[in-house]
């Protein structure tokens, strides 16, 4: 074999072992890449609502359209005034709409014609705060209308007073940093147990924040809650 000829044997043979180291190289890499653990973590906090809203109904029956106009006028007045006497404000105090349903107009009312009160009235009021507090003590408090002959109820009977919290965006920082931390925890323990250790973050989903009622009896204290998931990579 010519000289030249041996040149080319001996160049290919390197670049065949060259490219073989490079291409296992890769593949113990993409090995080593693969390797991860994928965990979630968990962040949860107890604050109060920090907005209420009392929807009040107020339903009186009658036969004589001017009485009763007369008579809901004065308990929707009487029931104001019941707040202001509370310490609310005009701005948390708002009167609705009111409803009257005539029995004997009703074309198909079955047993509606022979009520004893032909006429129903409805009229909304609602309370709106951010003093929780105040609220509840209102509530304590509305039983002083039964004695001058005013009957309330909730528009919402399974949830009488809404409470809401709106201070999430200034929880979201932090408590997506605790998710993470935990998820981290969670991470390390699971490569402790397999002899390895915690790397980069390979994949993130911050997931949905929720915000929950402690329990039925007290839905002014809320629960937000969020879990993270986490997956991170792997090293020996």
């Amino acid at each position: 074999m010519e000289k030249n000829g041996w040149i080319q044997t001996i160049v290919i043979a390197c670049s065949i072992v060259v490219a073989g180291y490079f291409i296992g190289n890769t593949y113990k890499n993409g090995k080593a890449f693969e390797r991860s653990v994928r965990v979630k973590g968990l962040s949860e906090k107890q604050v109060n609502a920090d907005l209420a809203i009392w929807p009040i109904s107020i339903t009186i029956a009658g036969n004589d359209l001017n009485l009763l106009k007369i008579k809901l006028e004065k308990q929707n007045k009487e029931i104001k005034n019941f707040f202001l006497n509370e310490g609310f404000t005009e701005k948390e105090l708002n009167r609705g709409t009111t409803n009257i349903n005539d029995s004997k107009a009703v074309l198909y009312g079955g047993n509606n014609q022979n009520r004893a009160f032909r006429y129903i009235a409805n009229s909304d009021f609602t309370v709106r705060t951010s003093d929780i507090e105040k609220l509840q003590k209102a509530l304590t408090n509305s039983l002083e209308l039964i004695s001058k002959g005013i009957l309330i109820s909730s528009k919402n009977t399974w949830q009488p007073i809404q409470y809401s919290f709106s201070g999430l965006n200034e929880l979201k920082p932090g408590m997506i940093e605790e998710a993470t931390k935990n998820a981290r925890e969670v991470a390390e323990k699971f490569a402790l147990d397999s002899n390895s250790k915690v790397s980069k973050i390979k994949s993130a989903n911050q997931g949905q924040f929720s915000i929950s009622d402690l329990d039925p009896n007290t839905s002014y204290i809320k629960i937000v809650r969020v879990v993270s998931t986490i997956e991170y990579q792997l090293e020996d």
